[in-house]
């Protein structure tokens, strides 16, 4: 029982990573309606920005705020001067982009501070807190409650705010909101901060758990998906809860799925992917879409 239980607690822990990431995919999406393959490379940007300055002796939180700051200014010029150019075409063209930008930022960042593994590091502290035989890291729980924290804020902001309802309709139907009188080039680039600068908070949470290179995030990235497509498009809550579901049953196929164990446990989001979209092609809590004519 006690290792079950340990189980589920890591994956847990493995599924916040992973819902950061997919956290920053449905804030752009929601804004934009657009699904940004790039945003594992923009956090990792911010995170190396915010790295080094820690090695010129500016204080972690300091350097985290520089670096959140940074990141709402690049997300918005690269929403203006770049995405913008692609927004009345075909929407895959923009995926493809955003593609590129993911191989443009993860080269800058290679060059500028080569591929050697750095540590960043951490919020909070690396002791553990044991109850019932289970162990759990402070950093854990920490980045946990964050997670939590941010996923509140983002449904509060979709669904209680004038500008998280002014970034959907905008995602949804852009001339119609034009035609409303909503500036739709101004709420893209806010859009493209927030996640820009949500995905700095990420990068910062997962990286002391894992080593900061440019390709940190791209295995992180892959389950971010996989919990967005399950969760939905639309819903923070379901995209967090669906990661946390895929981390904990992929600890538990791992230990207990003799076929599986831990060289085939990252099967496990796609099987679940498969039988979530055979039963909800809309994810465990997305919104059907209605046209009407």
């Amino acid at each position: 029982m006690g290792t079950f239980v340990q189980l589920v607690v890591d994956g847990l822990s493995a599924g916040s990573v992973y819902a950061a990431i997919a956290l920053a995919i449905v804030l752009v999406h929601s804004a934009t309606g657009l699904i940004n393959f790039a945003q594992g490379g923009m956090a990792v940007l911010s995170v190396y920005i915010a790295w080094w300055l820690t090695t010129r002796g500016v204080p972690l939180i300091v350097a985290l705020l520089v670096s959140i700051v940074f990141s709402i200014a690049f997300g918005a010029l690269v929403e203006r001067y770049l995405m913008r150019r692609f927004e009345r075409g075909d929407p895959d063209t923009a995926v493809v982009v955003t593609i590129g930008l993911l191989t443009l930022i993860t080269g800058v960042a290679g060059w500028l501070w080569t591929y050697n593994n750095q540590q960043f590091p951490s919020l909070f502290s690396l002791d553990t807190v044991s109850f019932l035989g289970v162990s759990v890291s402070q950093r854990s729980l920490g980045t946990t409650a964050v997670i939590i924290v941010v996923m509140a804020a983002l449904q509060g902001l979709f669904l209680g705010t004038k500008l998280g309802l002014a970034l959907r309709a905008v995602a949804n139907n852009p001339e119609s909101a034009a035609f409303s009188g909503l500036p739709v080039g101004r709420l893209l680039m806010v859009g493209w901060g927030l996640a820009a600068a949500l995905g700095a908070v990420a990068g910062a949470l997962v990286a002391p758990q894992l080593t900061l290179t440019p390709g940190m995030l791209d295995n992180a990235l892959v389950y971010a998906l996989a919990a967005v497509i399950l969760g939905g498009l639309t819903s923070p809550v379901g995209v967090v809860v669906a990661a946390w579901l895929i981390g904990v049953l992929e600890n538990l196929a791992a230990v207990y799925v003799p076929f599986i164990g831990y060289d085939l446990k990252v099967a496990v989001p796609f099987i679940l992917i498969f039988v979530v979209l055979l039963v909800r092609p809309q994810g465990l809590f997305g919104r059907k879409t209605v046209v009407r004519v």
